[in-house]
């Protein structure tokens, strides 16, 4: 959906995913991207390549996070920058309330694992940019609200996202289903449609 949008404001766009299914339909609604298989920590682009990095709560979830800092410094240009986006701080957020409907779904964490909240809080954000050789900047947060406008389509939109197709792949999906339902029914609004606040938090760095 980034890259969709950039493309539309007239960014030269590329893209690295694990998941070629999910490459493919980046394909689809970005032709003219430029979207590879790989891992982000080896990234598939020469040094100095581009403008602007984005990583979309991603960094943090690499084998060897400091790694995937440092390639993402490799392939920025002198000048450019690096925006790291992680979820804002739960308290309050009412996503945070779908995330953790999904811990009791998930094999348990390898020992030491970041939660999905692990960088919410700005200093430890600044702290894992600086680890990977990065010069944190400016700290913002985004509200981003969720909107689906029925139980159906709120439904595939939660089970698109990699967590739930581990949870269900751990627990079944029947269980993902009834959990969720669970979930977003404090949501449902007058007319069925749904409304969740979400907000995340995103840093700014250079190389």
């Amino acid at each position: 959906m980034a890259a969709q949008l950039s493309a539309l404001l007239g960014a030269k766009v590329a893209g690295v995913d694990a998941a070629e299914a999910l490459l493919a339909i980046a394909r689809e609604r970005t032709p003219e991207g430029d979207f590879r298989q790989g891992d982000i920590e080896a990234l598939p682009f020469d040094d100095d390549t581009f403008d602007l990095v984005t990583g979309f709560n991603s960094f943090q979830y690499a084998g060897d996070p400091t790694q995937a800092l440092r390639e993402a410094g490799r392939v920025t240009k002198t000048g450019g920058m690096i925006v790291m986006m992680t979820w804002g701080e739960p308290a309050g957020m009412e996503a945070a309330s779908l995330v953790g409907a999904m811990k009791p779904l998930l094999p348990p964490p390898p020992h030491g694992a970041p939660g999905p909240f692990a960088l919410s809080e700005e200093g430890a954000l600044r702290a894992f940019a600086k680890a990977g050789g990065l010069t944190p900047g400016a700290v913002f947060d985004v509200d981003t609200p969720w909107f689906y406008p029925d139980e159906a389509t709120a439904l595939r939109g939660q089970a698109a996202a990699g967590v739930a197709v581990k949870a269900m792949e751990h627990s079944g999906e029947a269980a993902f289903m009834a959990a969720t339902r669970a979930a977003l029914a404090p949501f449902r609004q007058p007319d069925g449609s749904f409304r969740i606040g979400a907000r995340f938090r995103c840093l700014v760095a250079s190389p």
